[in-house]
């Protein structure tokens, strides 16, 4: 009878702050080489990425491990206190009580905690030849090291920049321009689908709206872009948004919405362009917002709300479309440079 081979439990200790490519293929390697592999994630209260984001984006990125959090304020070096690595073998011998043969890490402390849990060591690619990346680098510049980050946290560091204005002000050609000056998609304006195959199949456009329909707009609108922005890369650029539809329904409804208006409120993007009625208006079968004082009031209400919200804008003005497509794009720049906002989306 031959002897039954098994191989042994594995562990990795992180930060994971975010899990990247490198932490990855830490992972992978691991779990080749047991047959029970552990993933603690380690966070303290005061670190730029919560700590609850990053062991939810470690659960999902390596399903095949079991992935825990630790979120005490604990000692992060040796030099920190006299009872480190105590404290810390205590710690992970409460979140791991069975043994661990296996330690697996990416830097050299992986020899003496391994030392301190009676475990092998396995330091996997300690000089970064196979993966030259940190979450340093990440968190300093995450358009410039998109493909490095683990998929389930890119949605921290993706910027959406969205476009507002009156009608024809080139809300869609600009968008489209900037998606495809930046290399990512957009989200189309739902609303103008929603006109022509809900609304004029039935009625004349611009009547028999209901609060209930500009509802539906702004959810629909809301689901798509969440569905499309995972394929789009750091910058998503989103043609109009709930504040836009907030606009429209105060237009349609003579007065303002107020379910839409706090819908709008907790749905905002990173930044907006809001594009001055400065060119000719033309109708192109579905507008119907075309008056001078229709589309200054448009302008100011959308003005209006990014004011009282306190978001972050810029005026896109004047009749002369590479001016603003020029200065579109210095604002997507300037928007794509700016480090994540703290907390943001998880």
């Amino acid at each position: 009878m031959s002897d039954i081979v098994t191989k042994p439990r594995g562990f990795v200790l992180g930060k994971f702050m975010p899990p990247h490519r490198g932490h990855l293929f830490l992972c992978d390697t691991a779990r080749r080489m047991v047959d029970k592999l552990t993933v603690l994630v380690c966070s303290t209260p005061d670190e730029p990425v919560p700590g609850k984001a990053r062991f939810l984006w470690m659960a999902e990125a390596v399903p095949y491990a079991r992935v825990l959090h630790c979120d005490r304020d604990l000692p992060q070096e040796p030099a920190d206190h006299p009872d480190f690595w105590r404290i810390w073998r205590e710690v992970i011998e409460a979140f791991h009580p069975e043994p661990i043969d296996r330690v697996f890490a990416g830097e050299p402390y992986g020899f003496r905690l391994a030392e301190e849990l009676g475990a092998e060591p396995v330091i996997i690619d300690p000089d970064r030849e196979a993966f030259s990346i940190s979450g340093t680098a990440i968190r300093k510049s995450p358009a410039a090291h998109w493909d490095d980050i683990a998929a389930p946290a890119r949605e921290r560091f993706q910027k959406r920049l969205c476009i507002l204005g009156p009608e024809s002000t080139g809300k869609s050609r600009l968008a489209a321009h900037l998606a495809d000056r930046f290399r990512t998609r957009m989200m189309p304006e739902y609303g103008r689908a929603y006109d022509v195959y809900y609304k004029q199949s039935r009625f004349a456009k611009g009547t028999h709206w209901t609060g209930a329909d500009l509802m539906m707009l702004a959810e629909t609108h809301a689901a798509m872009r969440a569905a499309l922005a995972p394929l789009a890369g750091p910058l998503f650029i989103e043609d109009t948004d709930a504040i836009q539809t907030a606009v429209w329904a105060e237009h349609l409804l003579d007065e303002p919405l107020p379910a839409l208006e706090r819908f709008a409120a907790q749905d905002t993007a990173d930044h907006y362009l809001l594009l001055s009625p400065d060119t000719p208006w033309s109708d192109d079968g579905v507008r119907y917002a075309g008056a001078p004082e229709t589309r200054a009031w448009f302008f100011d209400a959308a003005k209006a709300r990014l004011d009282r919200l306190g978001l972050s804008y810029d005026v896109i003005s004047g009749a002369d479309w590479e001016k603003r497509s020029a200065e579109a794009e210095k604002a997507a720049e300037a928007l794509l440079a700016a480090p994540a906002a703290a907390g943001r989306r998880g």
